[in-house]
């Protein structure tokens, strides 16, 4: 690949973490191991009689302690719990030693089967379960703390060359064949140890007489969006220049690993991969440059394979400050600060995020800066698209929403409705998923499906935290409060284009079955009226662009000194409800159009319910005699209908209005009473 461009010249998408893990360097007293399960690393000094420093993710996973020195350490490390350590000083045999409150730290061994079987590592698989690899298979055991002992669990034989181990799903690949590119897998769970059909890695070029080709440094297993695949550097020539790719076989439970993905290097050299937030980091050291590969975000398929370049042009990582020992062996004593070498030949990367460079003793997360990927993306479905797949980039998104309906960088309409789409769709997809977790808790499946390990969390957290996934979800709320806010604050924006937008957002969320908020329909009728678009106004509303509720009811109504129309919009949107009779009587009360709330009432069949000294009240603030007249002999004929009598029930409290009506008329003109 060539150089970063002037593009990304200055831009760093890559960092290491602010607060860095130390550890005592490598020396002639000091070894360093790291443990890839437990994110640990061991300092051990003099073989551990001058004592070993554990550094970790947290304080629970650090720890000081003291050992014997019973020869050359070769690796050690924790059980998950941290309650049994196990230390390898010969190719025979690994120790172990309880760590437990009240344990005498005495040791205790398991050795490897066969005369002349080596132990090529071992890896703790569960709680109390460990792998031996050896030369010639996998020897899998239960350790029992209590009783100081190793009960095995089962053995697999095979020529094992090397292997690569996958603490995030619990699989081993063992490499064996004269060229090294025959792989088995084999996945670990709950004392069960299973067997995953092997397959083969292809290869350029086939040396001869053949020799081993394919090594450990070539291959990195990495769990992305969910899927396990095995990455696969190899150098071939392309037009009589050589070459680098990664070749992503995907894992599977029943067929053979199938090569489904190929991320293009187009150059050569030395490189190290990390995986961030399902983003693949490939590192060059020659150029000392990193690049991005996201399988999600498109590629070239011929069918069978894509194929895919680097998202965003090469970068370097961020300079990164670090203070230099100021005297050497001891890293407690600071000097000045110094710039990092980065990409250094020191440094060892371990899965999924881990950089390491033993000599100078830190330890460093790698990180994903989203913004700077923002500039380097022109075209913004891509983008967002991109984005909505990294967790924490919701502000991202909500930023790169609100430029585009800036004046200085507008999209068009079109793009902002593939936009909103994109955004609710995902929303969409959100709470279909919060709806099926409160109904049931999702199965996981088969083991072998889902390549879960041991993590010590309960299965049901696992799969609600599967279930909820780490997408970034953008809501109305979120869109309104950071995005469609602007169009109040810019006077520059032409009011076309702000009922244009918000136009394509409610048709985004009716798409999907969103329920439309509100305050989106108000932004919508404030900016139409503050215009004088009434017409439009009135178009939206007969055509249901803008759906009925009674908070947009009693917007229309409050529109009336500026639309007279809008009284009626608003009373037929209170109809068509059928859910808001109380509302539109008081809204006829309100108007002082009591013969049409009477007719409405008497429409409804609500007469009987409803309160007559509101309706008297409503009479007389209106002054009209021959109205209130009409009004109290329409509730005098009710009293008569429903009890016989034409006087009304004393907790109806309308006896003001009894004497209001023989003010005007005389008790004459009172109905008498029906005899019972």
């Amino acid at each position: 690949m060539a150089e970063a461009d002037s593009k990304s010249a200055g831009v760093h998408y890559v960092q290491l973490s602010k607060h860095p893990i130390r550890f005592e360097p490598v020396s002639q007293l000091t070894n360093v191991f790291f443990d890839e399960t437990n994110k640990q690393v061991f300092a051990v000094q003099s073989q551990g009689a001058m004592g070993v420093v554990v550094k970790g993710p947290d304080d629970k996973t650090n720890i000081n302690f003291r050992m014997e020195d019973r020869g050359e350490v070769i690796s050690i490390k924790f059980s998950y719990d941290m309650s049994v350590l196990a230390i390898q000083r010969s190719q025979k045999s690994v120790e172990f030693m309880n760590f437990t409150e009240h344990s005498d730290r005495v040791e205790y061994s398991q050795s490897c089967r066969g005369k002349t079987t080596n132990i090529i590592g071992f890896h703790w698989t569960a709680l109390n379960e460990i792998v031996f690899v050896t030369d010639h298979g996998i020897e899998y055991y239960q350790v029992i703390p209590e009783k100081k002992t190793l009960k095995c669990l089962k053995n697999q034989s095979g020529q094992v060359n090397w292997f690569v181990w996958s603490p995030e799903s619990a699989v081993m690949l063992l490499s064996s064949g004269p060229l090294g590119n025959i792989i088995n897998p084999f996945h670990f769970k709950s004392g069960q140890l299973y067997k995953l059909p092997k397959f083969e890695v292809d290869l350029p070029v086939i040396p001869k007489p053949p020799k081993l080709v394919l090594h450990e440094r070539d291959v990195t297993m990495a769990q992305i969006y969910g899927v396990l695949y095995i990455c696969v550097l190899r150098h071939h020539t392309v037009a009589g220049k050589l070459t680098a790719e990664i070749v992503l076989y995907h894992l599977q439970r029943e067929n053979p690993a199938r090569r489904s993905c190929v991320l293009r290097l187009n150059m050569s050299g030395r490189f190290a991969v990390n995986l961030v937030d399902n983003i693949i980091i490939v590192h060059h050291q020659a150029s000392k440059t990193s690049m991005l590969f996201d399988i999600k975000s498109g590629g070239e398929s011929d069918g069978y394979v894509t194929f895919y370049d680097p998202l965003v042009p090469a970068s370097p990582i961020r300079p990164f400050m670090i203070r230099a020992p100021s005297i050497p062996g001891q890293p407690g004593a600071d000097g000045q600060k110094h710039e990092l070498e980065l990409y250094s030949p020191n440094w060892i990367v371990f899965q999924p995020n881990i950089l390491i460079d033993a000599k100078l003793g830190y330890m460093w997360y790698l990180k994903l800066s989203l913004e700077p990927i923002v500039s380097l993306i022109d075209d913004k479905v891509k983008l967002i698209d991109f984005l909505l797949r990294r967790k924490d980039s919701k502000m991202v998104i909500l930023k790169v929403c609100k430029q585009m309906m800036l004046p200085d960088s507008q999209a068009s309409l079109p793009v902002i409705a593939q936009v909103f789409d994109l955004l609710n769709a995902g929303y969409r997809e959100y709470l279909d998923k919060e709806i099926q977790a409160q109904v049931v808790v999702p199965s996981l499946g088969s083991i072998l499906d889902h390549l879960v390990p041991y993590t010590g969390a309960s299965e049901s957290t696992q799969a609600m935290d599967n279930l909820r996934g780490r997408k970034a979800i953008i809501d109305q709320s979120d869109m309104y409060t950071h995005v469609l806010s602007v169009f109040g604050d810019s006077k520059n924006i032409h009011f076309k284009f702000i009922v244009a937008t918000l136009v394509e957002y409610i048709r985004s969320l009716n798409q999907v079955f969103i329920p439309v908020q509100h305050y989106l329909y108000e932004l919508v009728i404030n900016t139409l009226v503050h215009h004088h678009c009434f017409y439009q106004l009135h178009q939206f509303l007969q055509y249901h662009v803008l759906s009925d509720s009674k908070p947009l009811a009693c917007l229309l109504l409050s529109l009336e000194s500026v639309y007279a129309p809008a009284h009626q919009l608003a009373l037929d949107m209170l109809k068509r409800l059928n859910t808001a009779n109380e509302e539109i009587i008081e809204v006829l009360l309100s108007k002082h159009q009591l013969l049409s709330a009477l007719r409405f009432i008497r429409s409804v069949g609500v007469v009987d319910t409803v309160s007559a000294r509101k309706f008297l009240e409503a009479a007389k603030q209106t002054g009209d005699s021959m109205l209130f007249y009409t009004v109290y002999k329409f509730f005098e004929q009710r009293n008569i209908r429903m009890r016989q009598v034409s006087k009304f029930a004393p907790g109806e409290h309308c006896e003001p209005y009894v004497k209001y009506f023989e003010g005007l008329f005389g008790a004459d003109a009172l109905m008498p009473s029906v005899p019972s």
